[in-house]
């Protein structure tokens, strides 16, 4: 898996999609687990390239391209996964998004993938997604956990406004909301009353996994 890890960075930093996905199809047919490559190799590969914009080595449009390289991968992982498994009962049902102001969705579209493969509906609403569609989406599809993303400092107060209109309305206790992104921390969740927050795809996982096993233990 070495060699797949350093020929997709590659394929993820020159903007190679179709490479991406060739090299990818060969690994899942030679037998190397979908969700190992997702775990092993697209996250912490995408937590590299985050840290090259971070440290101005890449800028914006290198940020993106490489976005839609990983995003051709994960489609292709993700569409292996729903045709080689078996239909199962549902682990839980996710929306998730990234909040208004804020069009950066490479963290969130691994979160979203790793929970698809963990056995949740998950509703991605995208980027730049106003509080209010978030709820609306919650209400309409009888989601469990709304999960809300941010990489900017900026769009970090939509999240709060999530809350509050969920108190608004009465329907803070009907779902359980968590946060997570760059500069977002588990003392910013706890400030706003959120009710959990992840440091990484992984993690935000376990997080959904501990929520749901609660919610079910009523």
């Amino acid at each position: 898996m070495e060699q797949y890890y350093e020929k997709l960075m590659e394929c993820v930093l020159d903007g190679e999609e179709e490479e991406a996905v060739a090299l990818t199809r060969a690994e899942i047919e030679a037998g190397v687990n979908p969700l190992d490559i997702v775990q092993k190799c697209l996250v912490p590969i995408l937590d590299d390239v985050g840290e090259k914009f971070s440290r101005l080595e890449i800028f914006l449009p290198d940020l993106i391209m490489s976005a839609d390289v990983a995003k051709a991968v994960k489609d292709e992982i993700r569409a292996h996964l729903l045709n080689s498994s078996e239909k199962s009962e549902s682990a839980g049902k996710v929306v998730i998004g990234t909040v208004q102001g804020d069009v950066h969705d490479i963290g969130k579209n691994i979160v979203a993938t790793l929970l698809e493969v963990n056995g949740y509906e998950v509703l991605d609403l995208g980027n730049d997604v106003a509080p209010y569609s978030f709820i609306e989406t919650a209400k309409r599809e009888n989601v469990d956990i709304i999960a809300l993303s941010s990489l900017l400092t900026t769009s970090m107060p939509y999240m709060v406004d999530v809350l509050k209109t969920l108190d608004g309305l009465g329907l803070r206790s009907k779902y359980k909301v968590i946060v997570g992104g760059g500069p977002v921390s588990a003392e910013w969740a706890e400030s706003i009353g959120a009710d959990g927050y992840s440091n990484d795809a992984n993690e935000a996982v376990e997080l959904c996994r501990k929520i749901m096993a609660e919610r079910k233990a009523g």
